[in-house]
């Protein structure tokens, strides 16, 4: 009797099943997370690439330069929390003040600070 019931059983469950179709837009889908996937890890290997992570440390401190397009410098200054953006003007200012070190531009273009002693 046991026998029977598990040839019902078997019989019942074959029949049920029905054929696999595949949809189309499974792929389609898949290569979406993909992308997404590969979008987070370029961002999160430029942050690494261009030292961003000091960004979102609270008790970091850095300076950075940057060049605007018009040739204006500008210094993004980061102590702490606070940020700090100043511009580099053509401004001419007159006043008293001490030489604080010299300035030395090399052949490949950068400019390296030796503070006076």
């Amino acid at each position: 009797m046991s026998y029977f019931r598990l040839l019902r059983r078997k019989k019942s469950l074959l029949e049920t099943e029905e054929p696999l179709i595949e949809d189309p837009l499974t792929g389609v889908a898949n290569l979406f997370d993909l992308s997404v996937v590969f979008i987070v890890s370029l961002i999160v290997s430029l942050f690494m690439v261009y030292h961003l992570i000091d960004l979102l440390n609270p008790r970091s401190e850095f300076t950075m330069v940057k060049k605007a397009p018009n040739g204006e410098l500008e210094f993004i200054i980061k102590k702490g929390k606070e940020i700090k953006v100043k511009k580099v003007t053509k401004k001419e200012l007159q006043g008293e003040g001490i030489k604080l070190g010299t300035a030395y531009q090399l052949k490949d273009g950068r400019i390296v600070y030796v503070p006076e002693e």
